[in-house]
């Protein structure tokens, strides 16, 4: 198998869109006790309801990072000739 190399080809980033992969993980710490809340899958209001209810149980603990883990995809743009080779499922 021959491989070429594109040097001036177009690339697009965006957001994955396999059916498997998640829209976002959602998850917390606590940054008075470093607390963590469990991670949530593709809905950030049970990391919400995480913090609320921990800071319900420890009414000087505010302050939160919230953190959200993405997934992205580069895929060929209009012009590279890497999208052809995609459209023909090789």
């Amino acid at each position: 198998m021959t491989r070429s190399i594109i040097k001036a080809a177009d690339w697009t980033l965006g957001p994955e869109t396999a059916p498997e992969a998640p829209r976002g993980i959602y998850s917390a710490v606590c940054m008075a006790c470093g607390a963590e809340s469990p991670a949530s899958d593709n809905e950030a209001a049970p990391v919400e309801i995480w913090a609320i209810k921990h800071t319900g149980l420890n009414p000087d603990h505010r302050q939160y990072k919230a953190q959200v883990e993405t997934y992205w995809r580069v895929a060929p743009a209009v012009g590279n000739p890497y999208r052809e080779i995609d459209a023909q499922g090789t």
